[in-house]
């Protein structure tokens, strides 16, 4: 059985409503995490840090799966202040939006790719993932790697590797080179890893998203929790 410490004053006005239960996270009754999916009873989830309280009126499972597509933050998402976003407010499925911002991809502080002609993919509960047009990719840094993944929305990915004079950094980029229809926009753009490379936006550099496998540019204008963290897999 799971357990996990939560602050007592974060919960006490939670679960000392009339008809509240709580459940544990070990497994039985299609629990995940801690996060009971019993129909009417009050969801606690641990995400990272934070806590998140979702009612069965705002929030409904289907097996394990989150299904929040943007419509409403659940209790325990980060309010956005003036100038920022909240991840828990992109759509599911995702839109693509052209960003004009000065986007940079370093390797050993050599530039990979440079381009103000970017494209955001923005989805429930992830940070951006930023696609730069082919033209803005130094591809004698570049190698294709073997291997690919499958996204539901945009299509099968292909990777590369990139590479600073014996430096290679292998799985470092991705590209859609026959998205789905939907995401044609970003055919043969290519989205790097910041948890492998530098990637600014306006100078500043961005967190990589945690999990390994996600590739979500955490910058200071957005806010979660994202996607990714622990106890998140199920998002």
């Amino acid at each position: 059985m799971f357990f996990f410490a939560i602050p007592l004053n974060i919960l006490s006005a939670a679960i000392n409503r009339p008809g509240v239960q709580t459940a544990g996270g070990d497994g039985s009754g299609g629990q995940r995490y801690g996060c009971p999916l019993a129909a009417h009873l009050l969801q606690i989830c641990v995400a990272g840090n934070r806590v998140l309280l979702m009612n069965d009126d705002t929030h409904k499972h289907t097996g394990h799966a989150w299904q929040l597509r943007g419509q409403v933050r659940p209790r325990g998402a980060v309010t956005p202040r003036p100038g920022q976003e909240s991840v828990w407010d992109y759509p599911r499925p995702p839109v693509i939006v052209d960003d004009t911002r000065l986007i940079q991809v370093r390797l050993n502080n050599v530039l990979i790719a440079e381009t103000r002609t970017a494209r955001r993919v923005l989805e429930t509960a992830s940070p951006p993932t930023f696609y730069l047009p082919p033209e803005s990719v130094q591809f004698d840094c570049m190698q294709s790697d073997a291997g690919s993944s499958y996204c539901e929305w945009k299509g099968r990915a292909t990777y590369f590797s990139v590479c600073v004079e014996k430096n290679c950094v292998n799985n470092a980029a991705w590209s859609y080179p026959e998205p789905h229809a939907a995401f044609t926009a970003i055919r043969n753009y290519l989205a790097f890893y910041p948890g492998r490379l530098e990637c600014y936006i306006n100078g500043e550099r961005v967190q990589a998203q945690a999990g390994g496998f996600y590739g979500g540019w955490i910058s200071k204008e957005v806010v979660g929790p994202f996607k990714g963290d622990p106890g998140t897999s199920a998002w």
